[in-house]
């Protein structure tokens, strides 16, 4: 059976499952059934973008959010990121809060938004505080922000607390034009949890799910990824979040259906496809 016949059944067996789960009654917080209805086709058509060997550096950095989350990074460190970011194109920095006017200060006119983290790394904050944290950093400048769900209440089956969670940032971002990514921290799930993370961050509105937040005991995988887009469908953007140290690690992760990459090495990885394109281009001039 290929890999991705084999998605198509997980996909569809844990669907079966959680409506199982309602059919008998069971009041868990799990899913009310108008959720059920809309969850996601397992046969969802993926929306990998395609790069191929003529790739510029500046196309793949366009998928990068140029991250700095480090609890140390200094004025000194967030103004290199940032002239970093204006210099290759990436789809963003991604840095601590306290760091968001800084940054947005910095880039002002260079086109490069300014995205940061809410209720991080934990995700254990109330809802209303990551709430108002989205505010208050939109307010400094943030054009996207990338929260990290309530892992203890997907964990404990109270998914509707995970949705409500995940909609009061995605509300407070999108009355204010701002994307929301929803860290799911895969590391931390099994597949049926990744799933059902997913499923709630699909019901409550975000634009995006994101495999880590680099903090916990492992990033992103291909697996992870194909199975975060199966889930989601052409619906929400995919981020693959965490280990990604190169070109390879990103066309692998593309390739599984990821949109948007969180890496510290974006200079790297633009270095690298653009050595990659160099040398396709004096290989075929041969």
């Amino acid at each position: 059976m290929s890999q991705e016949a084999n998605y198509e059944r997980l996909i569809e067996q844990i669907t079966d499952l959680v409506i199982a789960k309602l059919d008998v009654g069971h009041e868990t917080g799990s899913f009310c059934r108008a959720d059920v209805a809309r969850i996601v086709d397992a046969g969802a058509e993926r929306i990998g973008i395609v790069l191929g060997e003529t790739a510029t550096a500046h196309d793949w950095a366009s998928l990068i959010d140029h991250t700095l989350l480090k609890p140390e990074a200094s004025e000194a460190d967030i103004r290199r990121l940032c002239e970093e970011a204006a210099k290759y194109g990436f789809a963003s920095v991604c840095v601590n809060p306290a760091w968001v006017k800084t940054s947005a200060d910095i880039l002002k006119g260079t086109g490069i938004p300014v995205c940061t983290v809410i209720g991080f790394p934990l995700g254990a904050t109330l809802p209303d505080v990551k709430a108002f944290e989205a505010r208050r950093v939109i307010f400094n400048g943030a054009r996207e922000v990338d929260m990290v769900i309530n892992i203890g209440a997907l964990k404990s089956g109270d998914d509707c607390a995970v949705e409500d969670d995940i909609r009061a940032v995605a509300s407070a971002a999108h009355e204010n034009g701002v994307l929301c990514k929803v860290i799911i921290e895969t590391a931390l799930l099994n597949d049926e949890e990744k799933v059902r993370a997913c499923l709630a961050a699909r019901n409550a509105g975000a634009d995006f799910v994101k495999t880590s937040t680099g903090f916990a005991k492992g990033g992103a995988t291909v697996d992870d990824v194909a199975l975060m887009r199966r889930t989601v469908g052409k619906a929400l953007g995919v981020k693959a979040s965490g280990g990604v140290k190169g070109i390879e690690d990103a066309k692998a992760m593309v390739a599984a259906g990821a949109t948007r990459i969180g890496a510290s090495v974006g200079v790297k990885i633009a270095q690298e496809a653009e050595g990659v394109k160099s040398s396709v281009l004096t290989t075929s001039a041969y």
